[in-house]
């Protein structure tokens, strides 16, 4: 099975990139949706966070806070680090564990969609690594229509992660999305044909 690591900043396109991967039969590991379900109340990897970060960082129904954590984090670097060392072996088990699991149901290729892959470490675990890319103007516009914050935010955002030419320099590949929605999807499907086979990638992708 051909694990192939996704990343890729804020409003870059990395979702729909995944969606589309998943829609020629790859099994999808969205790292976000693994931290969410394990992080459910009582959970060991909550109540470890609720003894770093404070009791206030659960809500009544036993819940994270996931906005009051952020706020904890966001501005304290120690403290985002701290975040990241202990999610990141949690979410490392069980994407290992889902790598498993889809080597014995016999899949072809498996995609760990994760936004911080490389400063986790999850690329160890791939045989492959794709980046996508997009203009700042795009990605401000998206992140601000889908998540309703500010463009001055959607800046911060972008700001605190890693940027285009960080990516092309860490990535095997990159895949540039530049607004055109069959175009991207097309050089998407170009890549995951040729990397789920075990080849180069071609089309619209570029290798880094």
């Amino acid at each position: 099975m051909t694990v192939i690591g996704l990343c890729g900043g804020s409003g870059s396109g990395k979702t729909t990139a995944s969606s589309v991967m998943a829609s020629l039969g790859a099994a999808v590991i969205d790292t976000d949706r693994v931290y969410r379900d394990l992080c459910v109340p009582g959970s060991a990897c909550l109540c470890e966070l609720a003894s770093i970060f404070g009791q206030e960082i659960v809500n009544p129904d036993g819940s994270l806070n996931r906005k009051k954590l952020g706020a904890i984090v966001f501005s304290d670097t120690a403290a985002r680090a701290e975040l990241n060392r202990i999610t990141h072996r949690y979410i490392a088990e069980e994407t290992l564990r889902l790598l498993d699991r889809f080597r014995a149901e016999g899949k072809d290729a498996a995609v760990i969609d994760a936004p911080l892959l490389f400063e986790s470490g999850f690329d160890a675990m791939c045989d492959v690594t794709v980046g996508v890319t997009a203009p700042a103007c795009d990605r401000i516009a998206r992140i601000t229509a889908r998540d309703g914050i500010t463009a001055e935010e959607a800046e911060a955002r972008i700001a605190s992660q890693l940027g285009d030419g960080e990516l092309r320099q860490m990535c095997d590949f990159i895949i540039e999305n530049n607004g055109d929605r069959a175009r991207f999807a097309a050089d998407v499907r170009s890549f995951y044909m040729s990397a789920a086979c075990g080849g180069t990638a071609v089309g619209g992708g570029e290798e880094s």
